[in-house]
């Protein structure tokens, strides 16, 4: 037991001082090393870590990445950059856009893919129209999180909350999509009132700008509504992402080597070398000998899912929501509801992403993007970042607990 909680720990650490900018290990290089210490220093075996890799996730997650690749390279950031500097003509109405289009765009093709096509094109339009970076830049992060909440392919922890609890696509739009509307309606509002002397002003004027859309930008964006619509029929989430991503490669007719550079390797290595980490500690032993002592569910009613909330909140930030999700899935399908338990974990892990700058990837995309600008900056990002969290968990579980009787 002891073996396995030293490897978690020391993963951890390294996949946190690498978020932290202090070794140049990086998170895919730490969780596939953490992997590899499992199975050389026997707390699992080849077979067991093999079988501890999630392929439905690891795949749900290439086709998303792989559909979002196609709009960069038919072009669509630099176009709706170009659209944007020319129709947009203040500052508060930008905001208003970032908010309410990447929290959009999350909802559509996760987060991650949002804040990695979308940093660049804001970098790009705080430099030429000299605004103030912060409020931009927190909007871009704080709404792709907040947004996401919305669809089960909104974020990694949403797929693997997907994957684990069985959740239906539809059922948990139907749930999360007010929650998501009004989550960024308060986004919105928080950042908007903190920021009101910076967004002052207008937008310098913009020359004529390329039409928005064009035809292979229009055939991607139908395909991803394509798949949209066969979520909501209850087909397998990540074979619907494969078939999405494999229709855009028919159609386009375009060289697939032009696509493969722009998914994310790292992030599959990443998630998997951690389900073989994770899957080690709960081997162990140590795991259960925790719950034992200190179990997730205290009594019953509305105030032990409160409860519960705030500690899924509080435990993704500390152990990261991906790898808490996978240490407390036992807990979560032995609660009296497990289903409510897991949309609640969907749910709370997502806007724990908002808390601080370190819990969620999308707040580092961001953060590295910018970094010219003056970046984000830990406390600063806290300020903004934990009133919105707080508010936003305490929506989401009323919310639940009120539809879910």
């Amino acid at each position: 037991m002891l073996l396995a909680v030293t490897i978690f720990a020391a993963t951890y650490l390294l996949v946190s001082a690498r978020r932290l900018g202090l070794l140049p290990l990086g998170r895919p290089g730490a969780a596939l090393l953490g992997a590899t210490a499992c199975v050389v220093t026997s707390v699992l075996t080849p077979e067991q870590a093999l079988a501890a890799v999630d392929g439905h996730t690891l795949v749900l997650l290439f086709g998303m990445m792989g559909m979002g690749a196609f709009l960069a390279l038919d072009g669509f950031p630099e176009r709706a950059q170009s659209f944007i500097a020319r129709r947009v003509r203040r500052r508060t109405r930008l905001l208003a856009l970032v908010v309410y289009g990447s929290g959009t765009a999350a909802a559509l093709i996760t987060n991650d893919a949002v804040c990695v096509f979308g940093a660049p094109l804001l970098v790009t339009l705080i430099r030429r129209h000299r605004l103030p970076p912060f409020p931009f830049l927190m909007a871009l992060a704080t709404a792709s999180n907040t947004g996401s909440v919305a669809t089960l392919v909104g974020n990694p922890q949403n797929m693997l909350c997907a994957q684990l609890g069985e959740l239906s696509y539809r059922r948990h739009l139907a749930l999360m999509l007010p929650v998501a509307v009004v989550g960024l309606l308060l986004n919105h509002a928080l950042l908007h009132f903190m920021f009101r002397r910076e967004l002052e002003g207008d937008l310098e004027p913009a020359s004529d700008a390329p039409p928005l859309v064009t035809r292979p930008i229009a055939i991607t964006l139908a395909v991803i509504c394509c798949t949209i619509a066969f979520y909501l029929g209850g087909f397998d989430l990540a074979w619907v992402a494969v078939a999405g991503l494999t229709a855009l490669l028919i159609v386009h007719r375009r060289d697939s080597a032009e696509v493969w550079p722009r998914i994310d390797w790292s992030i599959l290595v990443f998630f998997a070398g951690l389900f073989v980490v994770v899957e080690g500690l709960v081997a162990s032993g140590a795991t259960a000998w925790l719950f034992e002592r200190w179990p997730l569910w205290r009594g019953g009613g509305e105030l032990a899912w409160w409860r519960l909330g705030g500690l899924f909140l509080v435990g993704s930030n500390v152990v990261s929501n991906v790898p808490f999700i996978l240490v407390v899935r036992e807990q979560v399908a032995a609660l009296p509801r497990p289903e409510l338990g897991w949309e609640l974990l969907a749910m709370s892990s997502t806007f724990a992403g908002n808390l601080t700058l370190l819990g969620s990837v999308a707040n580092i995309i961001v953060a590295e993007n910018a970094r010219d600008l003056g970046g984000l900056g830990f406390w600063a990002y806290l300020r903004v970042g934990f009133p919105l969290a707080l508010v936003t968990t305490a929506l989401g579980v009323a919310w639940l607990l009120l539809v879910s009787g």
